[in-house]
């Protein structure tokens, strides 16, 4: 079959690796996709975010299974569109992608399904915010309810890092993302992320991660998009992912399918554990990132199979069948991300690393010009490796970062600490 993945990070890289191992795939096709994606697929430059224009390429290329990457797409109905062009499609709706693309509608989902979260509250002023805030105190966390590439949540440890947040959102820093903000009570635990596939009735897990969101080591300075993860997670017990499906997760599903707004495609949830119980943080719709690096790199060509059987309503008929490894990914980033970087510099060596079922670079940000493989973003690079435990899945990761010559980048050497030094 012919396959269109929709987006250009290292996710989608690592969506297009699993799928292009399965036999089932003939042709793949990503869009915009990177220089690391080009090795293995073909790339296409077109705007992932118009529907139309999405719905044209793919009956000008007979793509027979469209695999929406990122949320954006997902939030501007690229997934309805390519539905009602009768494309099979694996992704929510636009109306069921607001359990991302809004806070509030989240929230008041859980509110209606029981689901266990943080106690909060919604506003659309800033004085009646900072009245919430003084009144709760600090530490609190403040919420823009739109999408906003990851920059939208402020954990603020003061009252006036709350208030500072408030001003900042209702100030516009946040564009439409930040017009209406979400003030939660703080959760103090063990974070996780759970990974459920689910065709609208039917829900399958299909593995657990945990990702290190500060940039410095030992879980310092300030908070990215993600600078590693590691899979299995090992605080998300047999008994805890069973508490997270039966009170978090199928009520959710549940109260979609109630509202007429069905949720099809991966539901990813971010869990807080503390005492033996999981509450929701967040939904996302989609495959996290860098998890998904690392879930990938454990399913292998499985994974189409399971995006397959989700998008034609047969979830219940799949199994996932789990290797007993360990995957862990190594986030490369350009010098001075999250803050202001610079873009071009030239990263080498990467051709001489071996690329197989256990090492794998995924590529992020980068482009080729020349011959040469430059970075173009503030996450670069995602090296990953497997292994029979953590600790030879980190091990592995890092002797092959020693062997990239980027003097442009960092990255953290703590990956996987928690989890190894239990």
């Amino acid at each position: 079959m012919n396959i269109l993945i929709l987006g250009s990070g290292g996710r989608e890289h690592a969506l297009a690796w699993a799928v292009k191992q399965n036999p089932k795939c003939d042709r793949l096709i990503v869009a915009p996709g990177n220089a690391g994606i080009a090795m293995l697929a073909e790339c296409a430059d077109i705007d992932i975010l118009d529907g139309a224009t999405v719905v044209t390429f793919c009956e000008e290329n007979a793509i027979d299974f469209v695999i929406v990457g990122p949320e954006a797409p997902l939030a501007a109905g690229v997934a309805d569109a390519a539905r009602a062009a009768g494309l099979l499609t694996f992704g929510p709706s636009a109306a069921a992608a607001k359990l991302e693309a809004s806070k509030a509608f989240t929230k008041d989902i859980c509110d209606a399904c029981a689901a266990p979260t943080a106690a909060w509250a919604r506003f659309t002023e800033p004085d009646p915010a900072k009245a919430y805030i003084r009144a709760q105190g600090a530490p609190i966390v403040v919420k823009a309810d739109g999408l906003a590439a990851g920059k939208g949540v402020v954990v603020a440890m003061s009252e006036a890092e709350a208030l500072a947040a408030i001003d900042d959102m209702f100030g516009g820093s946040l564009g439409a993302a930040g017009a209406e903000v979400v003030i939660e009570e703080f959760m103090d635990g063990e974070e996780a992320s759970f990974f459920i596939l689910t065709d609208g009735t039917n829900a399958l897990p299909i593995g657990t991660a945990q990702d290190h969101k500060r940039a410095g080591d030992g879980d310092t300075g300030p908070n990215t998009g993600g600078m590693g993860a590691y899979s299995p997670a090992p605080v998300l017990t047999d008994a805890l992912q069973k508490q997270a499906m039966d009170q978090i997760v199928l009520p959710t599903i549940a109260e979609m399918a109630r509202r007429g707004t069905p949720y099809q495609g991966v539901l990813y949830a971010g869990l807080m554990i503390k005492d033996g119980k999981a509450r929701l943080v967040e939904y996302n719709c989609r495959f996290g990132d860098p998890e998904a690096q690392v879930l990938m790199m454990r399913l292998g060509a499985q994974a189409l199979d399971l995006m397959l059987a989700c998008a034609e309503g047969r979830l219940d008929e799949v199994q996932v069948n789990w290797a007993d490894d360990h995957a862990l990914t190594v986030v490369m980033a350009t010098q001075g991300y999250p803050g202001a970087y610079a873009k071009g510099s030239q990263i080498r060596g990467l051709e001489e690393l071996p690329e197989d079922s256990r090492h794998m670079v995924f590529h992020a940000g980068t482009a080729q010009r020349d011959a040469q493989i430059i970075a173009t973003g503030g996450r670069v690079l995602n090296v990953t490796a497997r292994g029979a435990t953590l600790r030879e899945a980190c091990d592995a990761a890092y002797a092959m970062i020693d062997r990239i010559d980027w003097p442009a980048g960092f990255c953290r050497r703590d990956i996987g600490w928690r989890a190894l030094s239990e």
